[in-house]
């Protein structure tokens, strides 16, 4: 009997076929699921490698850090020979005197400073993302994204010479105008107020930075559907608009005062430490100016630090989840 052999050649006997298909051995569906299981659970650890470099760098300049601080805030100097133990002298001594001023100012400034920014830079923002040319946003978001990182000793300089004792502005102001900034106008660039101005100088610009993509994400078909449900404007923004931008406005504020409140070098290249706030307080006491016994308040104001910003670390990034829920 011939076989039967279809056009392309193969042999289609049914006989045939069953008889290969009996002699072949086909491996079950369950196996094959259960080698492609174990395959894939010995690929996982490789692919966990790469972040050994990442977890290894937050491990040394972040937790042994942060670990380092709060052992030392709760322990003696030990000096003159005493051996250094367990005490919470240093929190006292933190939270009191010139430390406590020193605490005070520093969320007053951080505080006032973020609020301005924020109603400065939404509606800066805002005038970005309605733009229907291109010149304006890329100017703004060019000149954000520079000056949001420009900060320390050349912002200081900037504004000394610029509206300082001797500044271009003032001499120009005291020659031609007989007005002084100072007695005048009641402006010191070296006090409370100096400090503010200067720290807006790069608030702003990091609040558009931030502000930007969510005001962005707000859909043209929101307002199309409010005013053809009969909403004005103005119930748009307040019923639709500002609760969708509200987590994104607030967690941009916090950043912004977590941002002024860990500033040092533009305040102290400014008043070179006569303004009492906590970063400089940190760096007067490891220079040495600091009474015997307490070379570890240092320490304890780090603590204090990390006690006021990691709270509002984590609420940041909370609503920036709750945000990119509406803003995707």
């Amino acid at each position: 009997m011939q076989p039967m052999v279809d056009g392309s050649g193969l042999d289609t006997d049914p006989t045939r076929v069953g008889e290969v298909m009996e002699g072949s051995e086909v491996q079950p569906a369950a196996d094959r699921n259960r080698w492609t299981s174990s395959q894939r659970r010995r690929r996982v650890p490789v692919a966990w490698l790469g972040l050994i470099p990442f977890l290894g760098y937050v491990g040394v300049f972040f937790l042994l850090p942060t670990g380092a601080v709060v052992w030392s805030a709760f322990r003696s100097s030990g000096s003159a020979g005493a051996p250094s133990s367990f005490t919470l002298a240093n929190i006292r001594d933190a939270l009191q005197g010139v430390y406590r001023t020193a605490t005070i100012n520093s969320i007053e400034l951080s505080l006032l400073s973020a609020v301005i920014a924020v109603v400065l830079g939404v509606p800066l923002a805002w005038a970005v993302v309605t733009s229907k040319g291109r010149t304006f946003p890329g100017i703004v978001s060019t000149a954000s994204a520079v000056l949001a990182n420009f900060g320390g000793v050349p912002l200081a300089f900037l504004f000394i010479a610029t509206v300082g004792t001797s500044g271009l502005l003032t001499t120009t102001l005291a020659d031609h105008l007989h007005v002084n900034l100072k007695s005048d106008l009641g402006f010191d660039l070296y006090s409370f107020s100096g400090l503010v101005l200067v720290y807006l100088y790069f608030l702003i610009p990091l609040m558009v930075l931030v502000i930007t993509p969510a005001l962005e994400g707000l859909k043209p078909q929101w307002q199309e559907a409010a005013q053809n449900l009969g909403a004005s404007r103005w119930q748009y923004w307040r019923l639709v608009a500002a609760p969708i931008l509200a987590p994104s406005i607030l967690g941009s504020l916090l950043l912004l005062f977590c941002s002024a409140f860990s500033a040092f070098a533009t305040a102290d290249a400014l008043t070179s430490g006569a303004f009492a706030i906590v970063p400089l307080k940190i760096h007067a006491v490891l220079s040495g100016n600091v009474l015997a016994g307490q070379e570890n308040l240092g320490y304890a104001l780090a603590l204090l630090m990390i006690v006021v910003v990691l709270p509002l670390t984590i609420a940041y990034q909370l609503l920036q989840q709750r945000t990119s829920k509406w803003l995707r």
